[in-house]
């Protein structure tokens, strides 16, 4: 141990003592939880400070070996250079040995070693204000930082760590995702996509208008596409089953459990449905093997993702959203006879009867009937032609009966869950607007985060960032995962 750390430890073995002194003194009997809690905390951070000092003294206090020559120069002592390290204790600085060849910038052999960061916050403070930032504000992650640690961390310097951390995401993704039992696993693999809006920072405009116009807004939306890829046991339940879940009504005694999706995986991107789907598909591919049985793929209505989920999964079944087929038919009914008329719910439940049964043109023939009908006004003629032309664009991807009984999912909860919960919950908050590459850092890590790969994929950044910085593999990644698995 080097001599200048001797009155760092004095001084760290002075603070413990008092420590125990505090929580056993006499004065402690005048103290609340909460009080003596804080203080221990506040106190236990400085003392954190001083040890973590105390340890980068020790490691750099012998001059090491000379690294390796570069480019065919030797490299030789230069002198001791000063660095900051924002550690999640606050700012500490010391020097290390540094060695240079002619020519060349400086190099700290010790840096390698305890695998520094390029820039002066630490991995472990960019792990957690990343994570809590894929939640709430910027501003919010700030000003819980500053109040729990009472680190004074900028927005600027927050949005600059995440986009430096975020660009190992699309790497992590692209390895085969972990083994699982495939009898947990599921014998159906399913991929579902939907869109959300995220509002984008527009340019000012050049002669705004004093008040926006019937249907105008100030802002503008950029389409994230969402999806999700997970397997999944076979569930084969009735039409009837089916109906009574969307109609609230009391399940059978002897119904089974519903299965859970097994390696739910969520994706977000704002660069289009093609770049979406060709992610999607190189993810499902790795998810084959003997245990599929059966493959799925899940849309609303919406045409132009049913063509690219056509061609880029031409070996899936593609399947219409019950729920959305559903709502067709309320939609219908509504403007037939009101929110509030009985005749609604029997209508809806009669014809939603029938295209589970696999009778969508029955439906369609009856739809048609009623347009004919010379009661109806133009408006409730209009909505049942509307219903009409969409049962008919979609009636190959209504075989419900089919789809039950072979016990495949028929609706797409998963991803319209996702859009709301990964995409509108985060990036819809209120006042926010994105820059495009600010937004899709954003999602990229909170889809790591809800895909509950944050620590996997930690893991798998800081070896990145490692290889890039130093040229050499890092041999962290075996007591790192101790240390989380001690935490924890």
């Amino acid at each position: 141990m080097p001599s200048n750390a001797d009155p760092i430890v004095a001084q760290i073995r002075d603070d413990m003592q008092a420590l125990i002194t505090y929580v056993t003194g006499p004065d402690a009997g005048g103290q609340t939880a909460y009080t003596v809690e804080l203080t221990l905390f506040r106190r236990l951070l400085a003392l954190g400070a001083a040890l973590l000092r105390l340890f980068f003294l020790t490691r750099v206090a012998e001059r090491p070996a000379a690294p390796p020559p570069a480019d065919g120069s030797v490299r030789i002592y230069h002198d001791q250079r000063s660095t900051t390290y924002f550690s999640v204790f606050g700012k500490l600085h010391f020097a290390r040995h540094s060695f240079r060849a002619p020519g060349q910038a400086g190099c700290c052999p010790v840096d390698a070693d305890l695998s520094l960061p390029e820039r002066c916050y630490s991995d472990l403070l960019r792990d957690w204000t990343g994570y809590d930032a894929t939640d709430g504000a910027y501003r919010e992650t700030v000003s819980a930082i500053a109040r729990v640690l009472g680190l004074e961390l900028s927005v600027q310097a927050l949005e600059t760590n995440i986009m430096a951390d975020v660009h190992d995401v699309p790497a992590f993704y692209a390895q085969p995702p972990a083994a699982r039992d495939p009898q947990a696993a599921g014998s159906i693999l399913v991929v579902q996509a939907d869109g959300k809006g995220v509002p984008l920072v527009q340019p000012p405009p050049l002669n705004p208008p004093l008040r926006l116009g019937k249907g105008q807004k100030r802002t503008k939306k950029k389409e994230a596409i969402v999806t999700c890829l997970y397997s999944i046991a076979p569930y084969v339940r009735s039409p009837a089953d089916v109906r009574a879940a969307l109609f609230h009504e009391p399940r059978r005694p002897d119904h089974p459990a519903r299965p859970q999706p097994v390696g739910k995986e969520l994706r977000a991107t704002l660069d289009g449905k093609a770049a979406a789907m060709q992610v999607l598909q190189q993810r499902a591919r790795q998810r084959e093997g003997a245990q599929i049985q059966a493959r799925v793929a899940l849309t609303d209505g919406a045409e132009s993702l049913q063509q690219h989920m056509t061609t880029t999964f031409p070996d899936f079944t593609l399947i219409l959203d019950i729920i959305h087929a559903s709502e067709y038919l309320w939609e219908t009914a509504t403007a037939l006879w009101g929110e509030t008329s009985a005749a609604r719910a029997p209508w809806v439940a009669a014809k939603l009867d029938l295209v589970l049964r696999g009778q969508t043109a029955h439906v369609l023939t009856q739809l048609a009937q009623e347009a004919a009908q010379a009661t109806w006004t133009d408006t409730q003629r209009h909505a049942i032609q509307r219903t009409i032309g969409y049962y008919t664009r979609n009636q190959a991807l209504m075989r419900y009966d089919h789809y039950l009984a072979q016990g495949w999912p028929i609706g797409t909860g998963v991803v319209e869950g996702a859009c709301g919960h990964l995409v509108k919950d985060r990036m819809e908050q209120a006042g926010m607007r994105w820059t495009q590459t600010g937004a899709q850092a954003i999602l990229d890590l909170r889809a790591v985060r809800l895909n509950g790969d944050w620590d996997a994929f930690w893991q798998f950044h800081r070896q990145q960032q490692h290889q890039r910085l130093y040229g050499t593999p890092t041999m962290a990644g075996a007591p790192e995962a101790q240390v989380l698995q001690m935490a924890a």
